[in-house]
């Protein structure tokens, strides 16, 4: 690749894959960033590779084993015609360059041309005990499972709402693990509604029926419309608290020792945040997503798109907005559109697209939040646990009237500013300025990324190379 065209993917998942594949296609050696171990992504996730345990893809992924180990041969069969990189974090981006993590030392990356293909990480709104040992995301539960050849628990509870409550209780137990219950806080009636939008993916809507009737069959009790209370123990999880859909008064205590938590997924769109990419509010994601054309391309010359970092649609979109964003990127180049097996046309990967998003739409309907549910949370329950702010001090702030955008009440409580960067709070700290002013979410501002993107570890290699400066006190240590 010349000096001039330096293509770099971040994220090896459905889209970049899919991304790599047209470009190299088309003769493009692009570099592939990717934050894994091995490609595949959250989805499509791979065992290590040293054999510690084995796990047949059929087993590991069910009924898109045959989507997973299509995404996995693609790959591996690309290596030889690209540059990747695993175990590399893309922890901030300027013009024209990354910075990145790899084994212990800071590497910048430039690129004339950059596809984000980050993905997503699961919605988190507290609830009180969510700090506990034992608490878990579900896309951590399912890290666990696919790289780790382990369970969160020995009696697990997952609580939330969307999908993949009820994909990850079906992988649990294909797996052998015990999952006592499925608490979904959306009501049948809501899910019913959507139906129509649902069945226009008939086969994905198939088997969100098959998994929530083999559930049933093997005694996992599946409640929804519930009112999550809280998550108890001292040192741990011992119990979930919830109230039922009917509005019994009386509140349901489920022992368990671990819960996996989530209510969907959100995008995360920070390094095109860092790029300068402008944003708008989409009302289906619930969130400010990247302004994009239809293939793809951002507001910023030479940076692109696709997969679920640039709108929650799932793999099968991931793969082929992948493919879309890559042409576009060919057509930017100049550079004509490959042909052969699986090269479909922009136009006709743009119908696929457009299909699916209608059944998105009907997911965004079918498990939407719990309205009104920072009314629920006591203000001693922490929201930001990297700067131990709880709720309590965010409504004093936002009604004495110091705060009614995020990034004020981010600079005057801090919400936000710790190691995770409000990836696990920001949602939160949204959602309660919005209800407690009585705002629409799209009024209260945007929260606005700050590098690094993710934790970043600590290394003498970093202290070296001045990624991380030692205090003068305590450079003689």
């Amino acid at each position: 690749m010349s000096d001039d065209r330096r293509v770099v993917i971040v994220g090896a998942g459905p889209a970049g894959v899919r991304a790599a594949e047209t470009l190299v296609a088309a003769g493009i050696k692009p570099i592939v960033l990717d934050e894994n171990a091995r490609w595949g992504g959250q989805i499509y996730r791979q065992p290590p590779a040293n054999g510690a345990f084995q796990r047949s893809k059929k087993t590991l992924y069910g009924f898109e084993a045959r989507k997973a180990d299509a995404l996995h041969t693609t790959m591996a069969a690309l290596l030889p015609h690209l540059d990747y990189r695993p175990d590399t974090l893309a922890w901030a981006c300027e013009a024209g360059r990354l910075d990145t993590l790899h084994a212990g030392r800071e590497i910048s990356v430039p690129f004339s041309h950059l596809i984000i293909a980050s993905g997503a990480t699961d919605r988190v709104l507290p609830v009180p005990g969510w700090t506990l040992p034992g608490v878990y995301t579900l896309g951590a539960a399912q890290v666990a499972l696919k790289a780790q050849g382990c369970a969160i628990g020995q009696r697990v509870v997952l609580a939330g709402t969307g999908p993949l409550l009820y994909l990850v209780a079906y992988q649990y137990v294909k797996a052998g693990a015990q999952v006592l219950a499925v608490l979904d806080t959306s009501p049948l009636s809501q899910q019913v509604a959507a139906t129509p939008k649902l069945a226009r993916q008939p086969a994905t809507f198939a088997k969100g029926l098959y998994y929530v009737a083999w559930l049933k069959l093997r005694g996992v009790r599946i409640e929804r419309g519930v009112s999550l209370i809280g998550i108890r123990g001292e040192h741990g999880v011992s119990a979930i608290e919830w109230r039922a859909s009917s509005g019994h008064p009386t509140a349901e205590i489920m022992p368990c020792d671990a819960v996996g938590i989530s209510f969907g997924l959100k995008p995360e769109t920070q390094l095109a945040d860092l790029a300068g990419c402008r944003f708008r509010f989409d009302t289906h994601n619930r969130c400010w997503l990247p302004e994009l054309d239809a293939a793809g391309r951002s507001t910023v010359r030479g940076i692109y798109l696709a997969g679920d970092g640039a709108g929650i649609a799932g793999a099968d979109a991931a793969e082929l907005a992948g493919r879309r964003t890559a042409l576009a990127l060919l057509d930017d180049l100049g550079i004509a559109h490959p042909r052969g097996q699986g090269m479909q046309s922009a136009a006709a990967l743009g119908r696929s697209l457009q299909r699916i998003a209608v059944f998105r739409q009907g997911i965004e309907a079918a498990f939407a939040l719990p309205a009104q549910c920072t009314s629920q949370w006591p203000d001693d329950m922490t929201v930001c646990r990297c700067e131990e702010i709880d709720a309590g001090t965010l409504r004093r702030c936002i009604r004495g009237d110091e705060a009614n955008e995020i990034n004020r009440l981010k600079a005057l409580t801090r919400v936000g500013m710790g190691r995770c960067q409000g990836r696990m709070c920001g949602e939160a700290a949204l959602t309660l300025l919005a209800q407690e002013t009585g705002k629409p979410l799209d009024a209260v501002g945007r929260l606005r990324s700050q590098p690094p993107v993710k934790p970043i570890p600590l290394s003498p290699a970093l202290y070296a190379e001045g990624v991380v400066d030692i205090p003068e006190e305590a450079r003689d240590e």
